[in-house]
């Protein structure tokens, strides 16, 4: 046996005679792999993504591990309507290939019309919008060979992708690694991942699964410097999450940090305005010590001076103010001792208070550790 071949061989009684069975599937994926890698030697291109980056496969072995491609090449309808709208697809893509320079782009087309039969289309081109090119190409691996590496970065779309075209064991697959790959290093990336494919219906238990992960690890994962890469809405909603376990004052910085970063990005924005927009209302004040808020929040100039004034008055006695409205009068104010050395150049202001449009703070979705799955 080559070098490096990994086969099984095994005896099966038969009737009057021994049977050998030679196993070699990891050969075979192999050359399957190989198979895909050549765009001679397949007969469909798919061009994905924004950057219509070319995936190609053979039609055959697509056709028969799912039924969404089988019905995508070999079942489509012929009536004179179709015809003409896959007759103009295909005129598109004819002038973006003219157009291109990639060699892997130059794909046969006879003059026939297109109806999806092999016959009339030795090789078909298709144009794949809804997947990133890696997470395509790695789903066209598995149908392939049967063996796909399971990574954090395209795990999720690789899940949905799974899911979209009837691959059920690898979607299986895919959601069962789901645990074993959350960790910090993890967490903001996959987030991000989850705002890619929040349409889809395998995001939400996998947003679930990261949410919970954020909430437990909560102090931990605001402090990371790529927490200020996610989107806002994404901020936004871990913050409001109430069994999220982190305190105000990292809450605080880590809304600072993501808000420094957006500032560098958009140099015409006002810094102060964007925090107070987006954050302000999301951050309980009167639970940061009274010393941090005079030396680490107050100099910054970015909270209202009547948030800070409710926040010690909280501290100093708490019926006396309601800290969810900080725009509201103080009951006993003559009332509270508070030392003046604590309230440097603050005046007792009450104006009122910007805030949040309502924002729903539920987990409604409206649609590097590498394990390797084989089926």
């Amino acid at each position: 046996m080559p070098e490096g071949m990994s086969a099984k061989i095994s005896q099966v009684a038969g009737e009057g005679e021994d049977l050998t069975i030679f196993d070699n599937k990891s050969g075979l994926a192999d050359d399957l792999k190989f198979l895909a890698s050549m765009p001679e030697l397949c007969d469909v291109t798919f061009l994905v993504g924004e950057t219509r980056e070319p995936v190609c496969g053979v039609r055959a072995i697509l056709a028969a591990r799912s039924r969404v491609f089988h019905q995508m090449f070999f079942q489509q309808s012929s009536s004179p309507q179709k015809k003409k709208e896959n007759q103009a697809k295909e005129n598109k893509l004819r002038m973006f290939l003219k157009r291109s320079s990639e060699p892997t782009l130059n794909v046969q087309n006879n003059s026939g019309s297109n109806t999806g039969s092999a016959q009339n289309m030795p090789h078909q081109t298709l144009i794949i919008d809804e997947f990133e090119p890696d997470v395509f190409r790695q789903l066209i691996e598995y149908i392939h060979t049967g063996c796909v590496t399971l990574q954090p970065r395209t795990l999720l779309g690789v899940m949905n992708a799974a899911d979209r075209y009837g691959l059920e064991d690898l979607r299986k697959s895919c959601h069962g690694f789901i645990q074993s790959c959350i960790n910090v290093d993890t967490v903001c990336a996959l987030l991000q991942t989850a705002d890619r494919y929040v349409q889809y219906k395998c995001t939400k238990a996998f947003l679930k699964q990261v949410l919970e992960f954020v909430d437990e690890k909560g102090n931990e994962i605001l402090n990371l410097g790529s927490f200020a890469l996610l989107p806002l809405h994404v901020v936004r909603l871990i913050f409001s999450r109430k069994s999220l376990v982190a305190d105000e004052f990292t809450k605080f910085q880590a809304a600072l940090m993501w808000t420094m970063k957006y500032s560098d990005m958009n140099s015409d924005v006002d810094w102060k305005k964007v925090f107070r927009d987006n954050f302000l209302s999301l951050i309980k004040f009167h639970k940061i010590p009274a010393n941090v808020l005079m030396k680490e929040v107050d100099p910054l100039k970015v909270v209202p001076n009547d948030i800070i004034v409710t926040a010690l008055a909280y501290q100093a006695d708490p019926s006396c103010v309601d800290p969810e409205n900080p725009s509201g009068s103080i009951a006993n104010l003559s009332d509270i001792q508070i030392n003046n050395a604590s309230l440097p150049s603050l005046e007792l202001q009450y104006a009122s208070n910007s805030t949040l449009s309502s924002f729903e703070s539920s987990e409604h979705v409206s649609s590097d550790g590498n394990s390797k799955t084989q089926v």
